[in-house]
This record gives structure tokens, C-alpha cells and sequence, in this order.
């Protein structure tokens, strides 16, 4: 089966628009980044056991809430806002988590 080269440009398009729509590479750096402040947390001994999975339960409400907002195809600026608010709230809580004079 062919495809007349304007209808493949067409969907290709739609696709790609789609995929730009749900792409979220900011929250995703974050996230990365914060996860990896609790791993050098847990390494250092800044963090107790108890800390670590409470922090770690954290993230794993974010990235419920980000597959969430991608569910329908489109992450919207509210959703964005919601996410990157969540993100700032659990920074906050891994900065006093490590700096609470609570050690392993």
C-alpha cells in the first residue's frame, strides 16, 4: 500500500506534535536530579532508612502525577505548574531531611 508523500508529511506531523505535546524533559531532569540527591544522601549517612523512603515515596508520587498529566496526550501548563509546585515542595523536604542533624 502506498502513501501519497503529503498525507505521510501530515501524520508525521500530528505525531511528532503529539509527542512535543507530552514530552516533558524539564520535570524529567529534575527528577533525576533529586533522585540523585537522596542516593547521595543514603551514601553519606545524611540520611536515615526511614528518611530515604519516605523521600523516595515522594518522587514516586511525582512521577505518578506526570504519567497522570501524560495519560490524555497533552501535559497542560496547569499541570505543569502542579508537577513543578510537587517538586519544589519535596526539594525542600530532601534539603531538611539532610540537614537535620539525623544521621544513619
Amino acid at each position: 500500500m502506498k502513501i501519497h508523500p503529503l498525507a505521510a508529511a501530515v501524520i508525521a506531523s500530528i505525531a511528532f506534535s503529539a509527542f512535543a505535546q507530552t514530552a516533558t524533559p524539564g520535570i524529567d531532569q529534575r527528577q533525576m536530579n533529586q533522585e540523585r540527591r537522596i542516593d547521595q544522601g543514603i551514601a553519606s549517612g545524611q540520611l536515615t532508612a526511614r528518611e530515604a523512603a519516605r523521600l523516595e515515596r515522594g518522587q514516586d508520587r511525582i512521577d505518578a502525577m506526570e504519567n497522570r498529566a501524560k495519560g490524555d496526550g497533552v501535559v497542560t501548563a496547569r499541570e505543569r505548574a502542579r508537577i513543578q509546585y510537587a517538586q519544589n515542595v519535596e526539594s525542600r523536604r530532601i534539603y531538611r531531611q539532610k540537614h537535620d542533624r539525623q544521621h544513619r
